[in-house]
């Protein structure tokens, strides 16, 4: 599953950021073939964007969902954009903000840093998956 792949990257031993964790994870578990310089447009996602913005543990996971799923480019593949919405609804209904400043400040552990995040991020990206796979084929 999912989420315990996420679990085992996100081991402070991997050294990897939440944006980076999760598409790592991704392509572990569904066996997408990433390229390492793939993986490390991620790098850049971590933090919110450097500034706090939009989560890293979600963009890591709308990045998957793109690979996953993109027919070409992304106007030929409009159920992208509608999964993309649905994880980051879903996200935020589950954490109550997509930013990463506020999610530290509620869930920040220095012990376990941004845990929570992570595992709503994997559970929700999973579910997305699941449904979507039988309608969408995953282009790896």
């Amino acid at each position: 599953m999912l989420l315990e792949t996420t679990m085992k990257y996100y081991d402070k031993k991997y050294d990897l950021n939440c944006a980076e964790c999760i598409l790592v994870a991704a392509n572990e578990e569904y066996d997408l073939n990433i390229s390492k310089q793939t993986l490390m447009t991620m790098a850049s996602f971590g933090g919110g964007m450097a500034i706090g913005s939009t989560c890293g543990a979600a963009t890591g996971a709308i990045a998957t969902l793109g690979i996953m799923f993109t027919d070409d480019r992304g106007h030929n593949s409009p159920h992208v954009r509608e999964m993309t919405g649905k994880f980051l609804s879903e996200f935020n209904s589950r954490m109550e903000t997509l930013d990463c400043i506020p999610l530290k400040e509620k869930y920040y552990d220095p012990e376990k840093r941004c845990l929570k995040m992570m595992k709503v991020s994997a559970e929700v990206l999973e579910e997305i998956i699941n449904e979507y796979k039988q309608v969408y084929s995953i282009n790896r």
